[in-house]
């Protein structure tokens, strides 16, 4: 390799470098393989006792999922709180690192509520959920990432890699958060509305773009 490539590829790392620590937007699917997504890979959960159509909208490329605080679970005997979610069906995985990818938006107002979550863990059902709380997205309850989430369309990518055990939640490009795995034997994406502690009494999310992808493997 001659030297002047050398240089180049040298300043190319240190502007990486730069960016990285100065928090500008990156690309969080590079050396991703993007996979095949259509209407066969989700379905809608709801509230058991109400068609769909009373809880989903599908509407210029936007699904729009609501719920209100005193719907019923999505069956009969579950114990858990109402929700409307997008389940990605067919791409359930227990290895490998996979992402999330998707445009949200919150209206004002929704509030208690799991907009996004990664299911499956061990002893815990879920790896990781993104909760809003009175307009600031959260990783679960705490901490705060986002402190003013409403009314605007964001960019959210999720990175779950299984098997080195860590989460990775991008705003916009930009890397806003790392946790650590959950363990767990299997995992899906879910994103909609699914009421948490402290929820309001209607809540809604927007979603559009929704792509799923796999790390290469080399």
């Amino acid at each position: 390799m001659g030297s002047l490539c050398k240089i180049a590829l040298l300043n190319l790392a240190f502007l990486l470098l730069v960016g990285w620590a100065c928090g500008w937007p990156v690309d969080p699917t590079q050396g991703f393989i993007q996979l095949p997504f259509n209407t066969s890979h989700y379905h809608i959960q709801k509230p058991y006792d109400l068609p769909v159509s009373q809880r989903y909208s599908f509407l210029n490329e936007i699904h729009r999922l609501w719920v209100y605080s005193t719907d019923h679970p999505l069956s009969k005997n579950s114990p858990t709180k109402p929700r409307t979610e997008i389940i990605i069906s067919g791409y359930d995985y227990s290895s490998g690192v996979w992402q999330f990818e998707a445009h949200g938006y919150v209206p004002n107002g929704t509030s208690g509520v799991c907009i996004m979550q990664v299911f499956g863990a061990s002893p815990h059902a879920t790896t990781p959920m993104l909760r809003v709380y009175n307009g600031s997205l959260s990783y679960y309850r705490a901490p705060v990432i986002v402190p003013c989430i409403y009314n605007r369309w964001f960019k959210l990518n999720v990175i779950h890699d299984v098997d080195g055990s860590s989460v990775k939640v991008y705003i916009d490009g930009i890397l806003t958060y790392e946790a650590p795995g959950r363990g767990g034997t299997s995992h899906y994406f879910k994103c909609g509305v699914y009421a948490q502690n402290d929820d309001s009494y209607y809540m809604e999310s927007r979603w559009k773009g929704i792509k799923i992808f796999k790390k290469c493997d080399y």
